[in-house]
């Protein structure tokens, strides 16, 4: 499955919505669902997320959740927002890690 841009719901959603609840929800704020664009929802708590992709044919409806831990997830901004993830920034999100801060976590800076 290809995704070539990634976009963050920052307001929590009900995780019982499925993939017709979320894709409406993005056509509401944006108008259209695009093609290869995927769509990241969390729960208020932070403990489960859901992907829901459009491929250009149907929709994937992917979900995620951690036994320990909250994901690190956006509290502000508009109902949802492009940080451009990279694909480092999302493999860090979906296992709970700080993706905001990957890219200071890179290097060393003090001993």
């Amino acid at each position: 499955m290809r995704i070539d841009a990634m976009w963050l719901a920052v307001d929590p959603v009900d995780m019982r919505a499925g993939a017709d609840r979320l894709i409406a929800r993005v056509v509401q704020v944006f108008g259209a669902a695009q093609a290869h664009h995927g769509y990241l929802f969390a729960n208020a708590r932070g403990t489960r997320m859901k992907l829901v992709v459009h491929d250009g044919f149907g929709v994937w409806c992917a979900t995620r959740r951690l036994n320990q831990g909250r994901f690190a997830w956006p509290s502000d901004g508009a109902p949802l927002q492009q940080p451009a993830l990279t694909q480092a920034q999302f493999e860090a999100l979906i296992v709970g890690l700080p993706w905001q801060r990957l890219a200071h976590m890179q290097t060393i800076t003090r001993v």
